[in-house]
């Protein structure tokens, strides 16, 4: 087989959301893009999460890149040549106890600067607006200009859209060895392919961790396993994407009629494969019924899990490198990435291409972990191995 090398502007290191988002940002900026990717792009977590594209419920830090992403979510076709089923159709988060009622309560207040328009339901509005909702509700939190997505469709668009553009995307393509001179980056799969590049970006999920400490910033970087399912169609009855307060379930209805539901932790089968544990299933299908009793009678025809990477604070990393010049990192978004991705991907392009992003990002920086340790070369097949698993 005949040896390729490929000098680029930018290497990418994952093709998720994240990643893909970083190409097309990247090639609109005029830069030449490299974006390796180890299966398909979109088949990890961005292709296989829950779909639901909210502000609501994030960190307060968060809410500037969740804003900067709302707008993307708006130009979809025009940018990616789908809409990926996206829809503004409300997210709805369910309080249990007045604990719950007072947190959202309080959110509210806090959020209020970034103007999310949340309106608080209770009592006898809560049951006229919502006459799908079971007893164990007592109120909700309406974020309405949320909604929800599907991510089989709109992570590879973004993939497809960089494609189009320019970027050269590199699928079924594992990353064996990557090594730095002081000045470019030499990236290895196999014994075909080489790609030299100034700039790398780090958008490897839940793998992530291995090439971040290659260059001596190691993270506290786990994996997690959704547990998620799958209803057969039934009558429209919920217009929102649902959460609950403290966590739990979270569920949305499609236009078909499926209900898509999560909740739980799945478990690693292998490094490629997960599955959602029975136990699970039937522990989301409990809490279902009690906040949607419409679901009594529902099959669900489905089930799935993946790969997610998480991080003690539930916050991610994106940030240059401290170490490593050349180097920007873009992971951990401990399974909430999905709405946020097209912004960190504008991020990361300018922290590639200006050296500095728009929007605040100092919250997410690496250095709250602990300190740099010394480099290595990562060795052959280091970020084609599972992470252990960690519950979500």
């Amino acid at each position: 087989m005949s040896h390729r090398l490929i000098r680029t502007d930018v290497a990418i290191v994952g093709g998720g959301i994240v990643g893909a988002s970083a190409a097309l940002a990247l090639r609109r900026k005029g830069m030449d893009v490299a974006l390796l990717e180890r299966d398909l792009c979109g088949s990890r977590s961005s292709g296989v999460n829950y779909g639901g594209v909210r502000r609501q419920g994030r960190p307060l830090s968060q809410l500037p890149l969740a804003q900067r992403a709302h707008q993307i979510w708006a130009r979809l076709p025009t940018l990616i040549g789908t809409d990926g089923e996206y829809l503004r159709s409300g997210h709805f988060k369910i309080a249990r106890s007045p604990a719950d009622w007072h947190a959202l309560e309080n959110y509210r207040a806090m959020s209020r600067d970034f103007d999310l328009g949340i309106e608080l339901l209770s009592g006898t509005r809560l049951r006229e607006r919502c006459p799908w909702l079971g007893a164990r509700a007592v109120g909700g939190s309406l974020c309405p200009e949320d909604g929800q997505a599907n991510p089989r469709l709109v992570a590879p668009a973004f993939a497809w859209a960089a494609q189009r553009a320019g970027a050269q995307i590199l699928e079924r393509t594992p990353l064996d060895e990557v090594m730095h001179d002081g000045q470019r980056f030499t990236l290895r799969s196999g014994t075909h392919l080489q790609v030299h590049a100034p700039v790398l970006l780090n958008c490897a999920g839940a793998w992530a961790g291995a090439l971040a400490a290659q260059f001596g910033e190691a993270v506290p970087l786990r994996s997690a396993h959704p547990a998620m399912a799958v209803t057969e169609p039934l009558p429209m009855f919920m217009p929102w994407s649902l959460g609950v307060e403290g966590g739990s379930i979270y569920c949305r209805q499609v236009a078909r009629g499926n209900l898509v539901l999560g909740g739980g932790s799945g478990i690693a089968l292998t490094a490629d494969c997960a599955r959602a544990q029975r136990h699970a299933i039937a522990a989301l299908a409990v809490q279902a019924l009690e906040l949607l009793p419409a679901l009594k009678n529902a099959h669900l025809i489905r089930t799935w899990s993946g790969t997610e990477g998480y991080l003690p604070d539930r916050q991610p990393v994106l940030c240059k490198s401290r170490t490593t010049p050349g180097l920007v990192h873009g992971f951990g978004f401990s399974g909430a990435g999905f709405q946020l991705g097209p912004a960190v991907g504008e991020v990361l392009a300018e922290l590639a291409h200006e050296g500095h992003s728009s929007t605040p990002i100092d919250a997410f920086d690496l250095a709250r972990f602990a300190s740099p340790v010394p480099g290595r070369v990562l060795p052959r097949g280091a970020l084609t191995e599972s992470l252990p698993p960690t519950p979500a």
